[in-house]
């Protein structure tokens, strides 16, 4: 019997799996098969995390975090979870190989997809000039033209962004008319350095080693045309990865896991959540880490209560309240 599941392999996920391992709680992740270490698997240089002044490669990034957690005694299985069963208080996992795992309390850390095109050259060019967030890949193109998709809010946000460092920002969408909130629309239309390029969809996503241009098809007559770019940004929304927890757990009407407050705490005792899955605003590295951060500090405390594992004085009185001086920079 497991203390702790944990699944997911993304900054979430391993940083849970780092505290909850230093707690002598063993605790199990389960990677996946296919999206081992999550989306930062498709990032380049991350220069935004802390503690990296040279910047690191996405994938080394996420080595780096589960050869931490390993080390300190977790335990990682490239499979895929099937099904959960979330009652009681043993949790049972279901692995595709048709093992099962089971364990006191669970971790949801599955993180979030971001939505494609589904176009010719967008998997290939994907951290080489295809981009799906403006945060993390923004200063790559300082005096460069670049281009977003979308209509809604976070396009809007994305391209005001992007002016930042990019000389050029067209922003291409499929209709005429903004889903974007009006104020998201009037800092746009203001921004001298953006230009809407209406009733456009791409069609193709053109460069060998990074993105030289797209293709642009109307949406009106079917013509296409050509556009040199820089680079593009796609922002046509994302998607929590909650499918196997939609008849289980408590959603919000974002389609995210709901959790109680500043907690990991879903809507079933023993099974809390933490990342992007939790969180449809930032949807950071670094705040998916501080999510995890708490997701293990409340498995201790639950599991302390339920007298599976002994938390020491120290962490209780971290999480119930401000730390004693001892504790203070541990």
């Amino acid at each position: 019997m497991r203390q702790v599941i944990i699944i997911g392999s993304g900054p979430a996920g391993y940083t849970a799996a780092i505290y909850a391992a230093r707690a002598n709680l063993e605790p199990l992740v389960i990677a996946s098969s296919v999206e081992v270490g999550g989306e930062l698997m498709n990032t380049t240089e991350v220069e935004n995390f802390p503690g990296f002044p040279e910047a690191i490669m996405g994938p080394d990034l996420m080595t780096r975090m589960q050869e931490q957690a390993e080390r300190f005694g977790a335990e990682v299985l490239y499979q895929d979870v099937v099904s959960l069963d979330l009652d009681g208080d043993v949790k049972s996992v279901t692995l595709g190989n048709g093992e099962v795992h089971q364990a006191y309390s669970v971790i949801y850390a599955t993180g979030s997809a971001y939505r494609k095109l589904g176009v010719p050259g967008e998997e290939r060019l994907s951290g080489r000039g295809v981009s799906w967030c403006a945060t993390c890949d923004g200063f790559f193109f300082r005096e460069r033209t670049i281009a977003v998709v979308g209509g809604g809010d976070s396009a809007m946000e994305e391209a005001t962004f992007l002016t930042k460092f990019a000389s050029k920002v067209y922003i291409i969408h499929r209709k005429d008319t903004l889903r974007a909130s009006k104020i998201m629309q009037e800092r746009a239309f203001a921004n001298e350095k953006i230009e809407f390029i209406w009733n456009s969809e791409v069609a193709d996503i053109l460069g060998d080693e990074a993105v030289t241009g797209v293709v642009l098809r109307s949406t009106t007559d079917g013509t296409t045309r050509e556009l040199p770019l820089d680079g593009l940004f796609v922002a046509i929304g994302n998607d929590p990865r909650t499918h196997l927890v939609h008849d289980k757990l408590e959603l919000t009407a974002e389609g995210t896991i709901w959790v109680d407050g500043r907690t990991s705490r879903t809507s079933v005792p023993g099974v809390f959540a933490a990342g992007d899955v939790i969180d449809p605003t930032y949807r950071q590295a670094v705040t998916a880490a501080a999510s995890g951060t708490v997701a293990a500090l409340d498995v201790e405390h639950y599991l302390a209560g339920r007298g599976e594992a002994a938390l020491p004085e120290s962490d209780v009185a971290q999480i119930d309240g401000l730390p004693d001086a001892a504790t203070v920079g541990a």
